[in-house]
């Protein structure tokens, strides 16, 4: 009879340490040592993660590329053409070393470029770039102004010049648009520079599905060097034919 009060006692108490054992492994999260990862719960309070941004339509309705200038178009310099010296002739002393290091140094002396500050024509330059959009039966529709300055040089005479600018427009590697505009400004003056403001109002583009375009102004010195070195055709008068 005692046994088996003392059995049924024992395995009560097993029992009721089997309960406090579990309750301490549930109570103790994620540091309790009978904690094996089955079940593991998300912290609530942890914010959640980051999404990709959408761009809203009205995002969208309102973009216009803006307009960037590239290194080397900001600025464009016209020179004088003055008549090149001819290449000095070398005299001869029989004297083959001598004579190799008296070649050497005229190369050397041609191969350098020469001081042109003396024969500038004028200099423009780039000062701000601006645009405007509108949009309408899928096209998209903007209005580039570019503003600089003209700073006339030793060899200016007043007149009137004219300035290679170039706008475009890009998709990535596809362009989209682009005008070599050849801008005419009047300069009277040459102590003062000379302010001016272009503006191409035809830039019309397919209009854009991500803000993903990119516009550029500014001048275009190789195109308008290859306009100015094109040689010009000569027409050959016939001669009458005879009988």
């Amino acid at each position: 009879m005692a046994f088996r009060t003392f059995s049924g006692r024992f395995l009560a108490g097993l029992a009721l340490t089997g309960f406090m054992l579990a309750a301490a492994g549930c109570q103790s999260g994620d540091n309790g040592i009978l904690n094996l990862g089955i079940g593991k719960k998300e912290d609530p309070t942890a914010p959640p993660p980051p999404q990709d941004p959408k761009i809203l339509a009205s995002q969208l309705q309102a973009y216009c590329p803006r307009v960037t200038v590239r290194d080397g178009t900001a600025f464009f310099n016209t020179y004088s053409r003055e008549a090149q010296k001819p290449k000095p002739r070398i005299k001869k002393t029989g004297d083959a070393a001598q004579d190799a290091a008296a070649q050497a140094e005229t190369d050397a002396a041609a191969a350098t470029p020469p001081d042109e500050s003396a024969n500038i024509i004028y200099q423009a330059s780039v000062s701000d770039v601006t645009r405007d959009c509108s949009r309408a039966n899928g096209q998209l529709t903007m209005k580039i102004a570019v503003a600089g300055k003209i700073v006339p040089g030793p060899k200016f005479s007043p007149g009137t010049i004219t300035m290679p600018i170039r706008t475009a427009v890009m998709h990535g590697t596809e362009v989209l648009y682009s005008q070599l505009h050849q801008y005419q400004v009047q300069v009277t003056d040459p102590s003062v520079a000379t302010q001016f403001v272009f503006t191409d109002s035809n830039v019309v583009v397919p209009e854009p599905t991500a803000q993903d375009y990119q516009a550029f102004a500014g001048y275009d010195e190789t195109a308008h060097q290859a306009t100015a070195d094109k040689p010009k055709k000569t027409r050959r008068k016939r001669a009458a034919a005879t009988n």
